[in-house]
């Protein structure tokens, strides 16, 4: 049907065949998570009546605040603040730091530097007006170990009462180091609690959601982030993000979200709550589909020839799968590949460009129903060493396995 080489026809099969064992495991993670997900609906009382809009300051929108008790109830946390208008994870980050940390406060990261757009956030990469550095607030951060694990010796040493906030990021950005499980997770937070109790942990949430069975607020996280264009809006949101956790620090980032006083009390949907919702359900069972796809471009890119990262057997603790191409021309050729294999945008042709928040040129090849969509098919990277791109989505497993075969024929044909 859509004219592959013999080669690749036979490379799929044989990589379909390898994913077998792995595939049976994640269907028994996302019936779990989608059961628990089912069971929030339930306890929070979700209604036909919550699907209403509301206008203006959307006092009393019973829509809202019973969305915040779904994801408060799922993720097991105190609250939530769930909203449309959180424009992106990087917004929702940073309404949470702005919301906690004060001038004068310190934070650290117990995970290396923070990706790209964190660090314009945190003030590290450019002078950019409004960064927690202007308003005084000191960072500092772990360095990671060459092969991108973490140094739990130099974290026992860093960690300490001086810092207010301990951040931790459970998935990779653009570096080949490992993504966070839960286990891992617990191990940090159980070095982060002895060294330093009072110290809040913020896990930046994005691309791990219902990955695994538990959260990391489960494992004494204080707060969770993330984007709902990402795992937890199932493809079904069109925009927003969340954050978790313990019931008075989500009200400090409310009031950085609207105003102090007024937090989480106002704020308009505008009818974005059905969709929200129906997202928000449909989650769990998305996210299988995009770690099948991930386990099965693993799979078929380690028959090639190339670097995986994760390897196709390792236990997955988010939905982002890493190839390294080698070179920018394969890079580029995948990622057109992928691009022709997409259902919206197919005819468009990626090429790198000077994204905001980079500090090279990146090309992304995402042909998304919402635009960025990061749980839909897509691939972006940046155009320096090693070469590799992040390929992450996929609403189902059959047809992004045909995006995904499309970016390995153009890479073999370069």
């Amino acid at each position: 049907m859509f004219n592959f080489s013999r080669e690749i026809e036979e490379l799929s099969e044989k990589a379909v065949n390898r994913c077998k064992e792995q595939f049976d495991i994640v269907e028994k993670i996302t019936e779990y998570n989608q059961q628990k997900m089912l069971k929030a609906f339930i306890e929070s009382g979700v209604s036909e009546s919550h699907f209403n809009t509301s206008t203006g300051y959307g006092y009393d929108d019973r829509g809202r605040e019973t969305l915040d008790k779904v994801y408060a109830n799922v993720f097991k946390a105190e609250d939530a603040l769930v909203r449309h208008n959180f424009v992106s994870g990087t917004h929702a980050l940073t309404v949470a730091l702005f919301g906690i940390l004060r001038p004068k406060d310190k934070m650290l990261s117990v995970t290396g530097l923070p990706y790209d757009t964190m660090q314009s956030v945190i003030g590290l990469s450019e002078n950019k007006s409004g960064s927690l550095k202007e308003f005084g607030i000191e960072f500092d951060y772990v360095e990671l170990f060459e092969d991108g694990s973490l140094d739990y010796n130099s974290i026992k040493d860093k960690v300490s009462s001086d810092y207010k906030l301990i951040y931790i990021q459970r998935s990779r950005g653009y570096s080949l180091r490992k993504s966070l499980c839960i286990e891992d997770i617990k191990k940090l937070i159980k070095i982060i609690k002895e060294k330093s109790p009072k110290s809040i942990i913020m896990v930046d949430n994005c691309y791990g959601e219902f990955v695994e069975r538990q959260e990391p607020i489960e494992c004494g996280a204080d707060l969770i982030v993330g984007s709902m264009i990402k795992n937890p809006g199932g493809g079904i949101a069109p925009t927003g993000g969340y954050i978790a956790g313990k019931k008075d620090l989500v009200e400090m980032c409310s009031y950085r979200l609207t105003t102090p006083g007024t937090g989480k009390e106002i704020g308009a949907t505008l009818g974005q709550n059905r969709e929200l919702f129906m997202g928000t359900f449909n989650a769990p069972h998305v996210v299988g589909e995009a770690l099948k796809t991930a386990i099965f471009t693993s799979h078929l890119f380690d028959i090639l020839g190339y670097e995986v990262f994760p390897k196709p057997t390792e236990v997955r603790a988010d939905i982002v799968q890493s190839i390294k191409l080698g070179n920018s021309e394969a890079l580029i050729a995948f990622c057109q590949g992928l691009q022709s294999g997409s259902p919206i945008d197919s005819f468009v042709l990626p090429e790198p460009w000077d994204m905001p928040g980079y500090d090279s040129k990146v090309i992304m090849a995402a042909g998304t129903f919402t635009l960025g969509a990061s749980i839909e098919i897509s691939a972006d990277a940046p155009l320096r060493e090693p070469y590799a791109v992040w390929l992450q989505g996929g609403l189902n497993f059959h047809s992004a396995k045909i995006a995904v075969l499309r970016g390995a024929q153009r890479v073999l044909e370069k």
